[in-house]
């Protein structure tokens, strides 16, 4: 599996394009496009990989991902199974930032739009979106061409004034990765994605970025500032947050299904990285 670029220009006689995707699974593909994507899940669960964000996703997910950075939506492995009769539903809508123009976006009335779009450099999850709205991109495919225009406005300038929101991947990713073109560190964005959750080293990494294990962590701590091993407990430790909310107690299962091998070593790096025990980070996110 490698990092792959995607055609997503409308093919359609339109400025973007609005899908209704139905399948057993979603494509399974860590890759990117020029184009901006919002996504609805309508049905499915899995893991979301956004940037070096990696968490969770279900039904009723909205996200809007910005152009040129890498994702992949990966199901459950029960979706993978030839009887498992489930459904991965979603509705995608894709478009260039200028899909109207440079002078439409500078204007300012759209001002609130391009400052969405830029922060979607990052990857943006929306939460507690109303009813309406979702109803709204549910419906966009339907619409005649120009309607179907003013809609994808109304949208966006609905998501650029929701408060609500959080962003899914880290400055650090988005700088490395738009200021080199070095393949190898696209396989090491790639191997970790893939094996955070498994027993992996900086050793393991240099060999895939074909690096002598003493010049690939000069080479790491000079793009993210950080060390290869800080940098992949951040990864662990998000992902286990994002568990810790949805299993509430379940702290043991956590600690292993986010890669970590004991409970000492997982509490001593989650409260490192969080200022707090998981047991605390439970606490304070069941809380009514």
């Amino acid at each position: 599996m490698k990092l792959h670029l995607l055609n997503r220009a409308s093919l359609q006689n339109s400025s973007f394009t609005v899908t209704h995707n139905k399948y057993s699974h979603f494509l399974k593909i860590w890759h990117y496009h020029p184009e901006l994507e919002l996504v609805y899940i309508a049905e499915s669960t899995g893991t979301r990989f956004i940037g070096d964000g990696i968490e969770k996703f279900s039904e009723g997910d909205l996200v809007l991902i910005g152009k040129n950075l890498p994702h992949m939506w990966l199901n459950d492995e029960v979706y993978f199974e030839a009887d498992a009769g489930l459904i991965s539903e979603a509705i995608a809508i894709h478009f260039k930032e200028d899909f109207l123009g440079l002078e439409f976006l500078n204007a300012i009335e759209m001002k609130p739009i391009l400052q969405l779009i830029k922060r979607a450099a990052q990857g943006i999850k929306f939460s507690n979106i109303e009813a309406k709205l979702i109803e709204k991109i549910k419906k966009l495919h339907s619409h005649e061409p120009f309607d179907k225009t003013i809609k994808l406005i109304e949208i966006l300038h609905k998501l650029a004034n929701h408060e609500e929101y959080q962003l899914l991947s880290s400055p650090g990713f988005l700088n490395s990765f738009n200021k080199t073109d070095n393949k190898g560190l696209d396989e090491i964005y790639e191997f970790v994605f893939k094996n955070f959750n498994q027993p992996i080293g900086s050793k393991d990494v240099a060999e895939i970025a074909k690096m002598n294990p003493s010049a690939f962590s000069r080479f790491f701590k000079r793009i993210h500032r950080k060390t290869f091993t800080r940098y992949l407990n951040e990864i662990r430790i998000g992902y286990a947050c994002k568990l810790l909310i949805e299993n509430k107690n379940n702290i043991t299962p956590v600690c292993y299904e986010s890669g970590f091998n004991n409970i000492s070593n997982f509490n001593r790096h989650f409260k490192s990285i969080t200022g707090m025990s998981p047991s605390d980070y439970i606490k304070l996110h069941t809380q009514n």
